[in-house]
Formats: C-alpha cells, structure tokens, sequence
C-alpha cells in the first residue's frame, strides 16, 4: 500500500472516532445535569421551636373523605403499566390490587414479591398504609424492587386510594373524620 492508502485508512479510522464522539455528546444532552456548588453559603437565623408555627393540612381522615374516585381513576394512569385491579385479574410486573385495602401485605401466592414486602407480610394494607406506600414506596419497604418514585400530593394520594378501594368484594370503611371542639374566648 502506498502513503496515499495509508491516508484513507487512517482519515477513516479519524472520522469514525469522530462521529462516535459527537454521537455520544448529543445523545447526553437530554440527560445531562450539571452539578453546581454554589460560591457562598447563606446563614439563616433559626427560631426557637416555641416560636415556629406548623401549618398543619387538612387530616388523613379529612383527605380521604373528600377523596374523588374519578379523579384517582386519572392518577391510576400511572399504575396501569404494571397493575390490575380487574377481580381474578393477572399479575404484570406488579401484583394485581383487586380488594388491596384490608389485604395482607404480600399475600398472594402467584406474585413473587420483594424481601422487603415479604418481611412486613403479617401487616394488612390499610388506607393509612397505602398512603405512606404511595408517598414513598423505597421508604416504606426499603429494599423494594418497585421503582415507582411516588406520589408527592396527598390529595392524589387520597383520589388513588379511593379509586382503589372501589374494587373489592368486601369494602373496607374509610377513616373517620373525628371532630374538634372549637372552644370560643367570650369576654
């Protein structure tokens, strides 16, 4: 082979590293995130906890009764990839839910759950459980292989659980709403 030859070759061999470069820079910059320090840091004077006033939201009891089944059949958008709620229904990925609020945890014998979800198998779904599952399901069973991040608002929450709590042969009473005396300053 003559220089001129070799000059092919090697302008191929360039250009080929070359794409592969430029190939893998514009497919990271959908999924590029830049870490950033920032340059100072800005001291804040924290008050005593006397002094601090939680604003609490309504309650879990308050949200569920004013759960909306339809708008958790809009939340179950999410949850449909992997489950079913249909009764007798299949397993997918996740197990089916039919009649999941009363159900112990990891209890059907055709699903092969998480360790997680097997260790805590002698608890029983309850409306306030699947709340904090939803909230966070690696919180509430650290180890779980279900990588659903969760759902932040707890009014969808509430919507979804309704929404759940439709499918049952045996439906399970919502949490009640206990009532607050208001004690009025009369002079």
């Amino acid at each position: 082979m003559d220089s001129f030859e070799w000059n092919k070759v090697l302008a191929a061999v360039f250009a080929s590293v070359l794409f592969i470069m430029v190939i893998g820079i514009v497919a990271e910059q959908p999924f590029h995130q830049e870490h950033v320090k920032p340059a100072f840091s800005i001291e804040v004077a924290t008050a005593d906890a006397a002094d601090v006033v939680v604003e609490e939201g309504p309650s879990f009891a308050e949200l569920m009764a004013g759960a909306d089944a339809a708008r958790g059949a809009r939340q179950w958008a999410k949850c449909r990839a992997c489950h079913t709620v249909e009764k007798d229904g299949r397993n997918g990925t996740g197990p089916n839910l039919y009649g999941i609020v009363g159900r112990t945890i990891a209890a059907l014998d055709d699903f092969n759950y998480s360790n997680a979800l097997r260790g805590i198998q002698t608890s029983v779904w309850t409306y306030e459980s699947l709340d904090e599952w939803l909230l966070s399901p690696k919180s509430f069973a650290n180890g779980t292989s279900m990588s659903f991040a969760g759902l932040r608002k707890p009014e969808q929450r509430a919507d979804l659980i309704a929404y759940l709590s439709t499918f049952t042969d045996a439906p399970v009473p919502l949490p009640v709403v206990e009532a607050v005396e208001q004690v009025e300053d009369v002079e």
